[in-house]
């Protein structure tokens, strides 16, 4: 599954950083982000900020974009 970064993004809104992947899936769940994507940030190591979410996430990102 591939996401956009602006997704990412908005699942992680208010992050308080360093974060493990539970408490990223858990702000994700908070801010309505899809399933999958959740489950993508579940698996995370704990990480300083959002480029450290993007780095392990970057297999992941570039998918389809609305519209």
């Amino acid at each position: 599954m591939a996401f956009q970064v602006t997704e990412v993004q908005k699942a992680l809104k208010g992050a308080d950083y360093p974060m493990d992947g539970e408490r990223l899936a858990e702000l994700a769940e908070s801010n309505s982000a899809p399933d999958d994507l959740v489950s993508a940030l579940r698996g995370l190591p704990e990480v300083e900020g959002p480029n450290g979410v993007m780095k392990h996430l970057s297999g992941q990102l570039g998918g389809p974009t609305d519209g």
